[in-house]
């Protein structure tokens, strides 16, 4: 388990930054705090019914009727002939709009869930970098962590852009991936995958959602999730609530908020039968988890929590000050939630 605290609030519950004291400096100094200056998505046109991919997955009726009935999957995002970067694109080019003049992106990473997403020989990251327009930053691929990369991938940003501490850098989390096999489309009795990307624009003390805090936990007994038995699943099944509390409520710790502070948590699309099972660990009323986006997406491996945050954000949902908690898993097994602070100023 490890955890990464970005942001301590002072008594007035105003999002001021941890103070750290510098080696030779008897005087703390404020320690520089991770903002999203832009979050931005995007899902394909083409959209599917579940049904639609029985034949593909090789789900006969009765189970794709409980990924509908009980796992509250309808429809997803799916056009296998969309090339990758015409997927990743939009999202990207939209989030690097609110880089400033005299800004630059030092740092892009590419965080994504399944291991391969391009032929070997091809370093999909520093592609990605050359189609934005950034054959200078510093591009590298990021998805030890599953679904959870995404947001790990914005803790690892800010602590390299904390490293070089220079005024007008810049760092970009891109992610996005297909569902291009039904191997890695179908989870077996959790998910159908769907296609989606994202992109989030971070600096450091920018005008953006403040992180405060990222926790993140992983289970190694469940790493090799296609060959564990049916003991293990049902323990990891049992588990799987209880386990996303916990991180939930490590992650708040840090932030130093209650669960009563936070408005809405913002998840993964895994499932509303997963969802369920957390909510009655957290013990708090079923509004407070955004699982509108379920039904209608479904999960999008690491882009899920983005996805739902521009979906409040552009219905008007989300409220300047107030506090968000971003909760994915990933198999393997990890457990991430990052809390952050929206700022009307930034972040749109």
């Amino acid at each position: 388990m490890g955890h990464a605290t970005t942001d301590r609030p002072p008594t007035d519950g105003s999002p001021g930054p941890e103070r750290r004291t510098a080696p030779g400096d008897h005087h703390p100094a404020p320690e520089r705090r991770i903002t999203l200056e832009r979050i931005e998505s995007y899902v394909p046109e083409r959209s599917v019914r579940i049904e639609e991919l029985g034949e593909r997955l090789g789900l006969h009726r009765a189970q794709l009727g409980v990924f509908r009935k009980f796992y509250g999957l309808d429809t997803l995002r799916f056009d296998p002939e969309l090339p990758l970067l015409d997927l990743l694109r939009p999202a990207a080019r939209s989030a690097l709009a609110a880089l400033p003049e005299g800004g630059r992106v030092d740092y892009l990473a590419y965080a994504h869930t399944t291991q391969a997403v391009a032929p070997p020989d091809v370093d999909i990251a520093q592609v990605v970098g050359e189609d934005l327009g950034l054959p200078d930053a510093e591009a590298f691929g990021f998805s030890h962590q599953a679904c959870v990369s995404s947001l790990g991938a914005i803790e690892v940003l800010g602590e390299l852009l904390r490293a070089e501490g220079e005024e007008g850098a810049y760092a970009l989390m891109v992610t996005g991936e297909q569902a291009y096999s039904p191997m890695v489309q179908h989870i077996p009795n959790t998910s159908i995958m769907a296609d989606a990307a994202a992109s989030c624009l971070i600096t450091l003390d920018g005008e953006g959602d403040v992180v405060r805090s990222f926790a993140i936990r992983t289970l190694g007994e469940y790493a090799q999730w296609l060959e564990l038995t049916p003991e293990q699943n049902t323990e990891f099944g049992e588990q799987y609530g209880r386990r996303i509390a916990d991180v939930i409520h490590e992650a708040l710790k840090d932030a130093g908020l209650g669960l009563d502070e936070v408005d809405l948590v913002i998840p993964h699309n895994v499932n509303k039968l997963a969802w369920r099972q957390t909510i009655k660990e957290l013990e708090v009323e079923p509004e407070k988890v955004f699982l509108d986006n379920v039904p209608r997406f479904s999960h999008t491996y690491a882009s899920d929590v983005f996805v739902n945050y521009t979906t409040l954000r552009d219905a008007g949902r989300l409220v300047d000050g107030a506090h968000y908690l971003l909760v994915s898993v990933g198999l393997g097994a990890t457990f991430g939630a990052m809390v952050i602070t929206h700022r009307a100023g930034g972040g749109a």
